[in-house]
């Protein structure tokens, strides 16, 4: 998914919410009430003001002041705010989900890989591209961006739109903005930011738009491409012009929109996301070249002086690399040079490991496209 805080504005076509904005987004029919008493559930909340189990969040006072403050910002009609916020629902699921793997649980590339670079993902991703070339084509000449990343990234999202998620959009937020988990850094300020840009979003459709109806992941991404609202307000895009943006059903505005995404994240024309590259064999080098992670930090000639191995295309590299080590288990681990465009695919998701799945899938589905030809 989109997590990464947006920075810039999208230079072209920030969304405007059209009339198509229950297409777009996926609505599902409003929630049915309780169906034991067919009333509304009533909000309740725990000894320390969190929500319990099935909740709404109605009568606590911090999310009613925040309801307050955001119509406030964003002009938009108080108690429509309070009262959807008011019919939000805690879901307990989410804050299981949200939470990282136990402590110990040791990181593997090679099973996460077969998790995603899989026969039924590559002919899905297969049907996709032979469905969208035009589209992919027409994103590249725009965006720079080459058709098998932006196929890798919807194909790990959602598997082309067979995994977009049933949650209620505003139950989901709403959960990790006012009851994010203990046990893992705190993000609860961004869903909060989120959960105002969902209201945001809404406010934008030319008629009108039910809250309780739009359907996300778990975190609340949305769509084909998985993106958090905040993105879709800033880098959504009506890619086929039909005066609409679609990010469930329209393949060509989910194209668009994530080649935007990362071109708007510093994708650059025409250079690889990566490397081949042996790591130094000296514990204290590869410390070294490791503390900066993801982020493109070292010259070819800076990695080869701390003993790291390169082939020729990437010692004439002129631009900046970042040794990334991938974990396997008990193995071996494995390292790749990044450059800016595989720094680029992680604004999408904070991970090394997902911008290899994503370069790897679309690397394979390549490949099968190429035969056919």
């Amino acid at each position: 998914m989109a997590w990464v805080r947006d920075r810039r504005r999208g230079i072209q076509c920030r969304v405007a919410c059209s009339a198509a904005l229950a297409c777009c987004l996926g609505l599902a029919p409003a929630s049915a009430p309780d169906a034991a008493t067919g009333k509304e559930v009533q909000p309740t909340a725990t000894h320390d003001g969190s929500a319990s189990e099935g909740a709404g969040y109605g009568a606590r006072e911090d999310v009613q002041r925040f309801g307050a403050e955001l119509a406030e910002r964003q002009g938009l009609d108080a108690a429509s705010v309070q009262a959807a916020l008011a019919a939000a629902r805690f879901q307990p699921s989410v804050v299981k989900l949200i939470m990282p793997p136990p402590v110990g649980t040791a990181k593997n590339w090679a099973a996460y890989r077969a998790r995603f670079v899989e026969p039924r993902r590559i002919s899905a991703g297969l049907a996709f591209w032979r469905a969208n070339e035009r589209w992919l084509e027409q994103a590249e000449a725009l965006y720079g961006v080459p058709p098998e990343i932006v196929v890798g990234i919807v194909g790990i999202e959602t598997m082309y739109g067979q995994q977009m998620g049933n949650y209620r959009a505003i139950d989901a937020l709403a959960t990790l903005a006012f009851d994010f988990p203990a046990g893992r850094q705190d993000r609860s300020a961004f869903f909060r930011d989120e959960l105002e840009q969902l209201f945001v979003l809404c406010a934008g459709a030319a008629e009108r738009c039910d809250l309780s109806a739009l359907r996300s992941s778990y975190a609340g991404a949305i769509g084909m491409p998985q993106f958090m609202p905040g993105s879709v307000n800033r880098y959504a895009v009506d890619f086929d012009g039909d005066g609409r943006i679609d990010l469930r059903d329209s393949a060509a505005d989910v194209i668009g929109s994530v080649a935007h995404y990362l071109a708007e994240f510093g994708w650059q024309r025409g250079l690889p996301t990566r490397f081949e590259v042996a790591a130094p064999v000296a514990t204290v080098d590869r410390a070294i070249l490791l503390v900066p992670d993801i982020v493109p930090t070292f010259s070819a000639a800076q990695l080869a002086e701390r003993g790291a191995q390169l082939g020729a295309a990437a010692r004439d590299y002129e631009g900046l690399l970042a040794l990334v080590e991938l974990q396997n288990g008990d193995a071996a681990p494995s390292y790749v040079a990044g450059t800016a465009n595989f720094y680029a695919i992680t604004r999408y998701n904070w991970s090394s490991y997902y911008a290899m799945a994503v370069i790897e899938l679309g690397a394979a589905v390549k490949q099968r496209l190429a035969p056919a030809r």
